[in-house]
């Protein structure tokens, strides 16, 4: 087997991650954290384990948050950073532009009803 430092999993088990996982947050919390069936709707260590090695985005999630949570190295996880990524330009402003007075007064309006031209 190959050395591999940049691998924070490399020597783990998915069954350890889970496990370990479980063991700290408890089913209800990781559920809510991870939102997957097999931790809501009667969890078990086996049947969450069949599905994340049949299910590769949520197997990402579950590591992702074993890496957050258990290692002292903690790179992005991939689901947060991408999601986190394109929330940071959404409100960041591009240099050299300014918030229109408008947009930084828009918090302290009350929006309008979405349902009042509905019609029936």
């Amino acid at each position: 087997m190959h050395a591999q430092p940049n691998n924070p999993l490399h020597g783990i088990t998915l069954e350890n991650v889970v496990t370990q996982l479980v063991d700290h947050y408890g089913w209800r919390e990781l559920a809510q954290i991870v939102k997957i069936n097999c931790f809501r709707s009667d969890p078990s260590i086996k049947s969450s384990l069949k599905f994340l090695r049949k299910t590769q985005w949520a197997r990402d999630e579950v590591e992702d948050l074993y890496i957050t949570t258990f290692t002292d190295s903690i790179p992005k996880p991939r689901s947060l950073s991408a999601k986190n990524e394109l929330e940071a330009q959404a409100v960041t402003p591009k240099k050299g532009h300014k918030k229109s007075s408008a947009a930084s007064h828009s918090k302290s309006k009350i929006k309008a009803d979405p349902w009042a031209n509905f019609k029936g």
